[in-house]
């Protein structure tokens, strides 16, 4: 089972690059974040068109995730679910075959001074106690999207310069390594241990993916057991190299399952 990840920086402008990777990759599975569109504009006939099922939650021009697959996701929520801020723009879990795929869109934080970054390092606790309470590091879960972290400085091109950016923040590295500790496995790393691979391209950086100045922010996990049967992963850079890129591109992996 092939399942990828893609920050689309709007789905409505990226619905091109979006059709053409599903007809020239056909993952199984492929997640959105940062859609940035109400449900009513969602573009959900071309995704079908392409023969493909889509559940999505989006909001006008913020946020907003959705979930591609071959076959009819099962068991769909959107949200964290626990009393406080849904976040439903942020949060898809579905079942798809036998494996459970959690999409998220984790806040960015703005500054590390500004209220929101601690409303992401909650947002990381939180996440936390929403695996906990529905699955089990031995189910079979696959946790992805734009998680806005750089887990280690070679996961950027200049982390020498980044300490306190709100996507490498001690802080923040931290939270996510919490969550990580619960039963993740970074499946990605698993095959690729190399310095140089990045997911994301800041648009203000002329030319910054030829250049590779970017940041590894979108990410692919698995709990062990459904880690232990994945057999590649990687990054596609051609589509930040293409026509009315997103400042992401996609990242992907593929299980034995």
């Amino acid at each position: 089972m092939k399942i990828a990840t893609f920050n689309a920086n709007s789905i409505r402008s990226r619905i091109g690059v979006v059709t053409a990777w599903l007809a020239a990759q056909a993952p199984d599975v492929l997640c959105l974040q940062e859609t940035k569109t109400v449900d009513e504009a969602f573009p959900a006939e071309a995704i079908e068109g392409a023969g493909y099922a889509v559940v999505y939650r989006g909001e006008k021009a913020y946020n907003g995730v959705a979930l591609i697959a071959k076959s009819a996701p099962a068991e769909v929520r959107f949200g964290l679910d626990d009393g406080g801020p849904a976040d439903e723009t942020r949060l898809v879990h579905a079942k798809v075959g036998k494996i459970h795929i959690v999409n998220t869109y984790v806040p960015q934080g703005r500054d590390i001074e500004h209220a929101m970054y601690q409303y992401k390092l909650q947002w990381f606790a939180r996440l936390k106690e929403y695996f906990a309470r529905h699955f089990t590091p031995r189910t079979p879960l696959v946790w992805l999207g734009d998680l806005n972290v750089a887990p280690e400085a070679m996961d950027i091109h200049n982390a020498e310069e980044q300490e306190d950016h709100v996507c490498y923040h001690v802080d923040v590295r931290r939270a996510f390594a919490d969550v990580v500790r619960w039963g993740f496995v970074d499946v990605f790393r698993k095959h690729r241990p190399e310095p140089g691979q990045y997911t994301f391209f800041d648009y203000r950086t002329p030319n910054a993916a030829k250049r590779g100045m970017g940041w590894r922010i979108d990410h692919i996990l698995a709990t062990a057991p459904l880690a232990a049967k994945s057999a590649a992963a990687y990054v596609d850079l051609a589509p930040r190299l293409g026509p009315k890129p997103s400042d992401h591109t996609f990242l992907a992996a593929e299980f034995d399952v």
